[in-house]
């Protein structure tokens, strides 16, 4: 009985489940709680501003990027020129300790902009100038290859030099990311109060707030189907479970009564129904989930989380448990004398 009610959950809410943790795992994916603020050369806009959202609370993580200039290989006279932007705040994939050393002269970029500079390993000089050789203009060292996190793809290829913490520098992006996707609006109302620059007309904030709703939507009514269709299955596995152990308990009536009549006690009675019946609950439900979830990766279906499967479980099995203790109460109160001269 209870294999059979995991099985069904899993292979019904849980499929539910597992595809909705997919589709907001693509929604996240497009940057759901990210906050990015572009301002012109003449706003004004320095990286003062990562002091100020330091105090601000739902931010999880910001950064400040200076405006692009473009850098070639210094091997290479003609290659491909990669925009490079000045990294202020915690760069994101970038060791703080490493960042600090080479602050100012060493440049960490993704596998999109080492491509495009025809760096097969992260190692190698870049400039801005042109020419061959060792370029003319500002040098930097690659250092390192970076991991993009989603909030910084718009970026791509990226290739950041990370500058000291302390400088009073004019930024050109400014990037910041909520705490939880429905933080958004109040985390870039923030955001936007302590900008302090000089001309906010040439500020442009973009937010993702519409996405977070969207997000907030499909989390909702998808949960819902899933929470009403387990309910469901519960509650019918908890009367039935009910019938059952009823019944086997009228059935061993006679067995009752003789343990009564040597000295068994209500509680010692209700404590072996209720051991036996949680033994062989857990039993049935790791069987059931077991089979469940292999059928849903049979099937290429996408799977809960693990966290799902054995909140399953362990409902299971006290689904079971509570559905015992009427007929455990019942059990126990049978009358010795009358049980054992029953035929």
């Amino acid at each position: 009985m209870l294999a059979s009610m995991c099985a069904a959950v899993l292979l019904t809410s849980g499929r539910t489940v597992g595809a909705q943790e997919a589709v907001l795992g693509s929604i996240d994916s497009a940057g759901t709680r990210s906050i990015v603020v572009r301002a012109e050369p003449a706003a004004g806009l320095d990286t003062g501003v990562l002091d100020r959202i330091a105090h601000l609370d739902g931010v999880e993580w910001a950064g400040a990027f200076g405006a692009a200039q473009d850098v070639q290989n210094t091997a290479f006279g003609d290659g491909l020129r990669v925009p490079l932007r000045l990294a202020y705040g915690d760069a994101v994939g970038i060791d703080p300790a490493d960042a600090m050393a080479g602050a100012g002269e060493t440049a960490y970029a993704s596998d999109a902009a080492l491509a495009r500079l025809g760096m097969s390993e992260a190692v190698g000089g870049i400039a801005t100038g042109t020419g061959t050789g060792t370029g003319t203009g500002t040098g930097y060292t690659v250092a390192a290859r970076i991991d993009v996190p989603d909030a910084l793809r718009f970026l791509e290829p990226v290739l950041l030099a990370p500058q000291p913490a302390d400088a009073d520098a004019p930024i050109a992006i400014l990037v910041v990311t909520a705490e939880r996707p429905d933080l958004v609006a109040a985390v870039a109302d923030a955001v936007t109060s302590v900008l302090a620059a000089d001309d906010p007309t040439r500020v442009a904030v973009q937010t993702s707030e519409q996405l977070a709703i969207l997000r907030s939507l499909i989390d909702g009514q998808l949960g819902l189907f899933g929470r009403g269709l387990t309910l469901g299955i519960l509650a019918l596995t908890g009367l039935l479970t009910t019938a059952i152990l009823y019944g086997l308990i009228m059935m061993r009536r006679k067995d009752f009564g003789r343990r009564r009549a040597l000295g068994a006690s209500q509680r010692l009675i209700i404590g072996m129904l209720l051991t036996q019946t949680a033994l062989l609950a857990t039993l049935g439900a790791t069987f059931g989930t077991a089979v469940a979830l292999g059928v849903l990766a049979a099937s290429g279906d996408p799977l809960p989380g693990p966290a799902y499967s054995a909140a399953v479980a362990v409902l299971a099995v006290a689904v079971a448990v509570v559905a015992a203790l009427v007929p455990a109460l019942a059990a126990s109160r049978r009358q010795p004398i009358t049980e054992l001269r029953v035929p």
